[in-house]
C-alpha cells in the first residue's frame, strides 16, 4: 500500500482537516472578491460615470483574469508543485486587490481586477485538487463541500463589509480590506500548507521521499513510505493529453458543464442587486437579497456534501442543475415581494453553489495525478469564460432593452444545459496516484 492509498482508505486526522480549512479560507476570499465588486458596482459606476455595458466589462475583467490564471498557472502546478504555485497566486491576488483600492480610472481598475483574477484562478486550480487529495474516500464529498461553502461565506462578508465600509470610508476600503485578509492567509500558507502527496509521487522532485515521509508523520501515518516505480517513472503530461482518447470525452463534457453553471451563477451573483434596485427596491433591500443568495450558497454546498454520502455525486449534481434552472426562472417573477425574494434568494444561492460544489467534487476524479491540476485548472478556466461572458452580455442586453425577466429566463436555460452535460458524464473514478 502506498501513501496515496493509505490516505484514501483511512480516517482523516486533524492536520488533514487543517489543510481543508486553509483551502476553505482561500475560497472565502474568492467569494469576498466577487460580491464586493457586485455591491460596490453602483458606487463605482457613479464615480466614473459608466454605462451598463461598461460596468459589465469591469465585472468581466476580474473573471477574465481568473480564466487566464486557471488556464496558464494550473499546468505550472503540475510542473513545479501545488504549494509554490498556490503561494504565488495568493500574492498576486493580494497585490491586485490592494492596487484596485488605489485605482484612479476605469482602465487602471480593470487592469488590477485582471491581476486579482490571475491570482484567484491559480488559487482555485490548486485548492480544489489539494482538498481532494488530502481527503479520504469516505469524507471527500464533505471536505469539498466545506471548501466550496467558503465562497458563500466570503460573499456574505463581502456584502456586509460593502454596506458598512462604503458608508464610512467609500468603496475603496472594501478592496483594501480584501487585500489585507488575502495577505494574512498567504502567511498561513507559508507556515502550514504541505506539498501535494500526489505531486511528490508522480513527479518525484528532489528530496521527494523525505518530504513524503515528513508529511506522513504530520497526518498521523508515520513510516518509511516509498514511491512505487510505476509512479516514479511516469512521463510528464502536457495539456494536449486532455484530448487523448482516455480523457477527451470527459474533458469536453466537464468544460461544457462548467461554462453553463458559471454563466448562470455569475449572472445571478453580479447583477441581482442592481436589477432589483432598478426594479424598485431600495439599495438596502436589494443588497439584503444579494446577501441571501450568498448565505443560501453556504447551506447549499454543505447540503450537497451530505447528499453525496447516500447517492452518487453525479446524480445529485444533475438534480441540483435542473432545480437551479427552475428556481432562477421563478425568482424574477416573484421578486416584487421582498419576503418571497429573500426566500427564493436563499434557494437559488443554495442550489447554484451546490452545482459548483458538485463540479469541484467530480472534476478531480476524471484525471490521474500527473495531469490532475492541469485537468482541474483548465476546467475551471474554461468555465470562467462563461463567467466572463455572463455579466458582459447581460449589460449589453440590458442597454438594448431586455427586461430582468428575459435575462433570468435566459440564464435558467443555460443552467439547464449543464444538467445534460453532467448526465452524459460517466461514473467518476476514485482518485489514483497513477
Amino acid at each position: 500500500m502506498d501513501l496515496r492509498t493509505k490516505i484514501s482508505t483511512s480516517r482523516m486526522g486533524g492536520y488533514q482537516w487543517l489543510i481543508v480549512i486553509l483551502c476553505f479560507l482561500l475560497n472565502v476570499l474568492d467569494g469576498f472578491d466577487v460580491l464586493a465588486l457586485a455591491f460596490t458596482a453602483a458606487s463605482i459606476r457613479e464615480e466614473f460615470g459608466l454605462s451598463g455595458a461598461e460596468i459589465g466589462t469591469l465585472m468581466s475583467a476580474g473573471l477574465l483574469g481568473m480564466s487566464a490564471g486557471s488556464l496558464l498557472l494550473a499546468p505550472q502546478a503540475d510542473r513545479f508543485g501545488r504549494r509554490p504555485l498556490l503561494i504565488v497566486a495568493t500574492a498576486l491576488s493580494a497585490l491586485g486587490m490592494g492596487m484596485s483600492a488605489l485605482a484612479d480610472s476605469t482602465a487602471s481598475l480593470g487592469l488590477w481586477r485582471v491581476v486579482t483574477g490571475l491570482g484567484v484562478g491559480g488559487i482555485l486550480a490548486c485548492t480544489n485538487v489539494i482538498t481532494s487529495e488530502y481527503s479520504s474516500n469516505k469524507w471527500r464529498g464533505l471536505a469539498i463541500s466545506v471548501y466550496a461553502a467558503g465562497f458563500g461565506i466570503g460573499a456574505v462578508l463581502g456584502g456586509i463589509s460593502a454596506v458598512f465600509l462604503q458608508e464610512q470610508y467609500g468603496w475603496r476600503a472594501v478592496f483594501a480590506t480584501g487585500a489585507a485578509l488575502t495577505a494574512l492567509v498567504g502567511v498561513a500558507l507559508l507556515i502550514w500548507l504541505p506539498e501535494s502527496v500526489d505531486f511528490l509521487m508522480s513527479k518525484r522532485p528532489a528530496g521527494a521521499k523525505a518530504r513524503l515521509n515528513q508529511i506522513a508523520a504530520k497526518i498521523g501515518m508515520p513510516g518509511d513510505w516509498d514511491i512505487p516505480a510505476t509512479v516514479a517513472h511516469k512521463k510528464k503530461a502536457p495539456v494536449l493529453q486532455l484530448f487523448t482518447e482516455r480523457y477527451r470525452r470527459s474533458t469536453l463534457l466537464i468544460w461544457a458543464a462548467f461554462v453553463c453553471i458559471m454563466f448562470g451563477f455569475y449572472f445571478v451573483s453580479s447583477w441581482t442587486p442592481a436589477l432589483l434596485e432598478q426594479a424598485g427596491m431600495t439599495k438596502a433591500q436589494s443588497q439584503t437579497v444579494g446577501m441571501m443568495l450568498a448565505l443560501g450558497g453556504t447551506a447549499g454546498s454543505l447540503l450537497f456534501g451530505g447528499l453525496t454520502s447516500r447517492w452518487p455525486a453525479r446524480s445529485v449534481l444533475v438534480f441540483f442543475c435542473a432545480a437551479s434552472a427552475a428556481a432562477i426562472w421563478l425568482f424574477v417573477g416573484l421578486s416584487g415581494i421582498l419576503a418571497l425574494a429573500v426566500l427564493l434568494g436563499v434557494l437559488v444561492g443554495g442550489l447554484m453553489n451546490g452545482c459548483i460544489t458538485g463540479l469541484y467534487t467530480i472534476n478531480p476524479t476524471l484525471f490521474d495525478a500527473d495531469v490532475r491540476s492541469t485537468g482541474v485548472g483548465t476546467g475551471i478556466g474554461i468555465g470562467r469564460l462563461g463567467a466572463i461572458a455572463s455579466p458582459l452580455i447581460a449589460g449589453i442586453l440590458l442597454d438594448g432593452g431586455w427586461t430582468g425577466a428575459q435575462l433570468y429566463a435566459g440564464a435558467a436555460f443555460v443552467v439547464l444545459l449543464a444538467a445534460l452535460a453532467v448526465w452524459l458524464l460517466g461514473k467518476p473514478r476514485k482518485l489514483e496516484a497513477v
